[in-house]
């Protein structure tokens, strides 16, 4: 699988945003410190997200990004996909471009990988995430870490 660093990190960053935005916008700032993703490539994945109406943004004091769907309507794939990032388990990117213009032995072994790892993230919602016990907990410790405090996760 070839998922990159912007491919995880817009996973991660709405993951974030998913488990903080119930109590309003959630500054880009705040997902930077508890993720340790710089906040000028959160700016750029978030420019992407917004794109594609995954998330809206909110101007002015106490201004950040919310969720534009629900959690269960947000697919692992559709974050990927919002942020043109390719899963893609070929050397030859889908085009058959890897041995002279042509396409190897295995390409379509690989091609069909690369659907079904689409198709298994196509099924993985950001509310699936959400209710998993170790992100709960997880997500709790980086705010103690970090020292933003949500109520909503200091109970583990």
């Amino acid at each position: 699988m070839r998922l990159t660093t912007k491919g995880r990190y817009a996973v991660t960053a709405m993951l974030d945003l998913a488990l903080h935005d119930q109590d309003g916008p959630v500054p880009l700032a705040d997902i930077s410190l508890r993720q340790g993703i710089s906040l000028s490539y959160l700016e750029q994945l978030f420019s992407k997200l917004r794109k594609n109406m995954l998330v809206k943004s909110i101007r002015g004091p106490g201004g950040g990004y919310q969720l534009q769907a629900l959690t269960c309507d947000v697919s692992i794939a559709n974050i990927i996909d919002a942020v043109d990032e390719s899963i893609d388990t070929t050397r030859c990117r889908d085009k058959g471009n890897c041995q002279d213009g042509e396409k190897c032995l295995t390409h379509h072994l690989w091609l069909d990988l690369s659907h079904q790892i689409h198709t298994f993230l196509s099924g993985v919602t950001l509310e699936s995430l959400m209710l998993k016990r170790e992100v709960q907990i997880t997500a709790a410790r980086q705010n103690r870490n970090s020292g933003i405090i949500d109520s909503q996760l200091l109970d583990f």
